[in-house]
């Protein structure tokens, strides 16, 4: 795969260069130039510039922001998790051609690190006692209150960049009423030596091989995914996978039949024991069709589909498309049902 992160420049709110986090970032990569900027979100030439279109890849891989948090938040959540936790980053390295984090920052979405961690972790560690034990078992977890940290990055990317995602792991392991939770499209193996105690649930996700060559870029091959599936359960994590997102190809079911199969073969007892699942068929959005067909307009022939999709109103107000709810709630029941004669002992969380 070719090289994720070249970092040659550092657009730096100075907040962040002063802290104990940006220092150590900065250090990392002492070549790169360092460019002030007032906000992290307001970057010309990164952010809003439709000419960055054909320069997507390059930006991810070239630019890194480093910005303080502000608004330092956890909201509930109820879906894939308990409570969505402030976001330690935002961004990401690789380009799935259906992500919609791209839909707020413009044109371009290299990662943005904030760097007020200790902040963060402490916000998290209150709001954690203030839930006191859960008391009633739900589709998140029986158990534990179930913290998103990766809403709007991968962290296992994070973790390259910084020390940030080490941290929230090391502060849940010791919450015994509570686990930190992300879903990643990277196999980083260095969190293999972390021993999370599994109180950290990470979630591969999953989809065809052949689908993923397309819209899945710069991320680690569905066969590096699933292989790394057990040895991240030897190492104390809880192992989920995400089914998707599902995009409805004409032989998407046959597709998805094989992926099933290659887990079952790939995966051991320990893991299977544990194993639980998330099913998402693709939403996608006008803006960020408009966009691809700048830089990878192959995508857009799966993802755009107006005679398979209707127009849905998103909880931030953004206007989407999904698949027809009649058509899929037809093809979710089929689906499930694939994986439950496929894969019986992994459990489905959470399907939409």
């Amino acid at each position: 795969m070719r090289q994720l992160l070249d970092i040659r420049r550092i657009y730096a709110e100075d907040e962040a260069v002063a802290s104990e986090r940006g220092q150590e970032i900065l250090a990392r990569w002492p070549d790169a130039e360092v460019v002030p900027v007032a906000s992290h979100w307001n970057i010309p030439e990164v952010h809003g510039d439709e000419r960055n279109v054909s320069r997507w890849v390059r930006i991810k891989t070239e630019a890194l922001v480093l910005g303080v948090k502000k608004s330092v938040v956890t909201r509930p959540n109820g879906r894939s998790a308990d409570f969505i936790a402030p976001s330690t980053a935002n961004g990401c390295a690789m380009a799935c051609a259906y992500c919609y984090v791209p839909r707020r920052k413009g044109y371009s979405n290299p990662v943005t690190v904030f760097t007020n961690i200790d902040q963060i972790a402490r916000h998290l560690a209150r709001h954690v006692a203030k839930q006191g034990p859960k008391t009633e078992p739900n589709q998140c977890d029986p158990e534990a209150w179930v913290y998103d940290i990766g809403e709007n990055s991968d962290c296992s990317v994070d973790a390259m960049l910084s020390g940030n995602v080490r941290e929230l792991a090391d502060l849940f392991r010791m919450l015994p009423t509570a686990k930190a939770s992300f879903a990643t499209k990277h196999v980083n193996r260095d969190l293999l030596d972390w021993d999370p105690m599994g109180r950290t649930r990470i979630r591969f996700s999953l989809m065809p091989h052949e689908t993923a060559k397309v819209t899945d870029i710069r991320t680690s091959p569905i066969a590096e995914r699933i292989a790394a599936i057990d040895d991240f359960v030897e190492a104390g994590f809880e192992v989920h996978v995400n089914f998707s997102p599902i995009v409805l190809t004409p032989t998407w079911f046959e597709d998805w039949t094989e992926l099933l199969r290659q887990v079952e073969a790939g995966i051991g007892a320990k893991a299977k024991a544990q194993l639980a699942a998330e099913v998402i068929f693709l939403t996608h959005n006008e803006q960020l069709h408009e966009t691809n067909l700048g830089w990878h307009p192959k995508a857009e022939e799966l993802l755009w589909r107006p005679d398979l999709q209707e127009p849905k109103v998103s909880q931030n107000g953004q206007l989407n498309v999904r698949y027809r709810a009649e058509q899929k709630r037809r093809h979710l029941d089929r689906f499930q049902a694939l994986v439950a004669r496929e894969l019986p002992y992994c459990r489905i969380r959470y399907a939409f």
